[in-house]
């Protein structure tokens, strides 16, 4: 008897092997189907989808034997991964030397076989599907065809099962690296806040105290400082907005007093010289009370950001339609231009105001319509030059 030689690239052959996570798996049906079709087809009676690990032959299906693996060194199979030869075939074992007593022939009456190397697209050959049988013979050219169609179908099915294990690999480490980054940004981000909140209120003071003491020019270039604080607290803001919407969104559904919400933004948001006007008195049933609040938050903080009016006016109006809730925002700011309408949702697109209103980061509107269109809704808007917007979104029922 002698041992199967092994291949020249047997190292690297075992680690492609791990790829495809085959060994010491459980039966499955698939490739049972395959060695059960070919046992039929070539009418034998013990059908093999083998993989040669370092130091045995691992069946990954069987038909017509009950055990699941055996010795590599005793194995047929080894020496058909070394043929160039789409086929390898035995005819009769035990007049073949390179199988005299070998266990097989002797105990297991393996006299004839025929296998066909299982050659993945980089060229190692992982096992083979392979059939025996107990008494010599050969196999016609259309059990050959059909032994070597089926041997690139388990291959087609191995690979498959390699790229599905890789980008399940690669999808848990997006999930994971996206986590850290959700956890570094707002982390930073809350870290900014407070100092940025101390150079806005600190320059406005700053302003106020040298307002009639210093020239126009360092005047104006506090002014570029409050400016520039503001503009970067938005990108904050929205930074903070965009990594808190999925957490927003398992939030459970209760009951909202539209009024009362109302009332929070105002002590949140408008100075004494804003108004704000809720067109809603009746109780909301079963909607996810922080999304819809960070939703009104964002359109009703916007509308006052973008408004050059000496009174800033705001309305929120609720409706019930057959499967959504419906709102509207409706301000009297600057308005948005035809054109720019559509724009205004796209991330990092930055809308130009005239009147020295300041630009918009491009963040909160993207995050906000996501967030809507996750909860079952849309968002839309219609707006007027110089006159103002009205933002109407749907939340699904």
């Amino acid at each position: 008897m002698n041992i199967p030689k092994l291949p020249a690239n047997e190292q690297q052959r075992l680690e492609i092997l791990k790829e495809y996570h085959l060994l010491d798996t459980d039966p499955e049906v698939d490739y049972d189907n395959i060695t059960k079709l070919i046992s039929t087809i070539c009418e034998a009676p013990i059908s093999l989808i083998t993989i040669l690990d370092k130091e045995r032959n691992f069946f990954k299906a069987h038909y017509g034997i009950s055990f699941q693996e055996s010795p590599r060194d005793i194995s047929f199979c080894g020496h058909a991964i070394l043929t160039d030869d789409p086929i390898f075939i035995i005819k009769d074992a035990r007049m073949d030397e390179r199988f005299i007593d070998n266990p097989l022939v002797n105990s297991g009456s393996a006299v004839f076989y025929a296998g066909v190397p299982l050659i993945n697209p980089e060229g190692y050959a992982l096992g083979t599907l392979c059939i025996f049988d107990h008494q010599p013979r050969t196999l016609s050219d259309t059990q050959k065809d059909a032994l070597i169609i089926l041997a690139k179908q388990v291959v087609n099915s191995m690979e498959l099962r390699r790229q599905n294990h890789k980008l399940e690999s690669a999808k848990k480490q997006l999930i994971l690296h996206n986590q850290e980054l959700k956890k570094f940004a707002s982390h930073v981000s809350h870290d900014l806040k407070s100092p940025l909140a101390n150079i806005i209120a600190l320059t406005q003071l700053l302003k106020d105290d040298v307002s009639d003491k210093v020239s126009p020019t360092s005047l104006e270039y506090l002014n570029f400082i409050n400016d520039s604080a503001l503009i970067l607290k938005d990108y904050i803001d929205g930074i903070l907005l965009h990594y808190k919407a999925d957490k927003l969104l398992k939030a459970k559904k209760q009951d909202v007093e539209l009024s009362a919400l109302c009332e929070d933004i105002k002590q949140l948001l408008l100075s004494k010289t804003d108004v704000m006007h809720c067109h809603a008195s009746e109780t909301i049933k079963e909607i996810n009370k922080p999304a819809l609040t960070q939703i009104l938050i964002n359109l009703v903080d916007n509308g006052l950001k973008y408004n050059d009016k000496k009174e800033r006016v705001l309305h929120i109006s609720y409706n019930s339609i057959i499967d959504y809730h419906e709102f509207t925002v409706t301000d009297n700011g600057v308005g948005i231009a035809k054109d720019q309408q559509e724009l205004i949702f796209q991330l990092f697109t930055s809308i130009p105001y005239k009147n020295e209103v300041k630009p918009s980061t491009g963040i909160g509107l993207s995050t906000i319509k996501n967030l809507v269109i996750k909860l079952g809704g849309d968002i839309q808007v219609s707006s007027v030059l110089g006159e103002g917007s009205a933002f109407t979104f749907t939340i699904a029922k």
